[in-house]
């Protein structure tokens, strides 16, 4: 993982195709911009991970997670 220091304004540039800027900073918070190409799907982590396991619930399949602790409590 690549950690960086960034200022409110300063941007960082992925790839030259998205750049990340920090728009600003209260307290523990911070809202960060993005310019992405429209083809890119850009979401919160957290929400595709509830994505992802809606989806395994639909199709009756269990999320890794719970495979792994399943697995993890037999031992």
């Amino acid at each position: 993982m690549l950690i960086l220091s960034r200022k409110c304004g300063e941007s960082l540039l992925i790839n030259n195709q998205i750049e990340l800027k920090v728009i600003e900073i209260s307290g523990d918070k911070v809202k960060i911009g993005i310019e992405a190409p429209k083809d890119y799907k850009i979401l919160r982590k957290e929400l595709g991970q509830t994505m992802e396991n809606n989806k395994a619930a639909a199709s009756g399949a269990m999320p890794e997670e719970m495979l792994r602790f399943i697995a993890h409590s037999k031992e």
